[in-house]
């Protein structure tokens, strides 16, 4: 059982792995799939479950395509992501009552079920049930916003501002992603140059204590 409650209006840090550490996103297709999916998924209905089967498996549009679940109302607030290989990290606030639950049930077994069609697998996928970790004060907030856009460099994946499965472009101005509400955190810094300047600190500073720790 996971040790925490979900708060209606609160922040989480929402992350999970491929199960033995695999990776979970093989090519360009699996990222377009999965961000597809936090649009779809995130509200009420259960129709994009419903018509999972009716979808293509393998996707061949460059972008993430509108549909109409993703204008009714929201179970959870993006304020921030990253996808990578094997992992992902997510900072959500929760907008009604279970939409955690309810939002990240749909996640997992949507993804699970187009990637196990599409590479002809059976089983698990993700090692267990996703990790959550209440945000406790603002600097926690700002920390990890700035955690989880650097992660992909974190990990030596690939530069942050180069990495395009993750927020950090969206943050910079390079992009215009609809899947995030950006204000909370860009609005306690003076400039986007500023917030980048924190977000290289926080990567430094990490990078340098998991040398340290080895």
């Amino acid at each position: 059982m996971r040790n925490i409650k979900f708060q209606t209006g609160e922040y989480y840090h929402i992350y999970n792995r491929g199960v033995n550490k695999r990776d979970i996103f093989l090519d360009k297709n699996d990222y377009l799939r999965f961000l597809r999916n936090i649009r779809d998924f995130n509200n009420e209905s259960t129709d994009s479950q419903r018509d999972y089967e009716k979808r293509r498996i393998i996707e061949t549009e460059s972008r993430v395509p509108e549909t109409r679940s993703q204008f009714m109302p929201k179970l959870v607030e993006f304020v921030c992501y990253c996808l990578n290989p094997n992992h992902y990290h997510f900072l959500l606030r929760q907008l009604v009552d279970k939409g955690m639950e309810k939002f990240m049930h749909k996640l997992g077994i949507g993804y699970v079920m187009y990637f196990n069609q599409k590479y002809d697998r059976s089983g698990p996928l993700f090692e267990g049930r996703y990790k959550a970790r209440y945000v406790e004060n603002n600097s926690d907030f700002i920390w990890l916003s700035s955690y989880i856009n650097g992660n992909p460099e974190i990990h030596s994946i690939a530069k942050a501002k180069g990495h395009p499965w993750s927020s950090y472009l969206d943050y910079l101005g390079k992009t215009d992603n609809p899947i995030c509400n950006k204000k909370e955190v860009l609005s306690q810094f003076e400039s986007i140059n500023e917030y980048q300047n924190f977000v290289n600190t926080v990567i430094q500073e990490v990078v340098s204590n998991r040398k340290e720790t080895k």
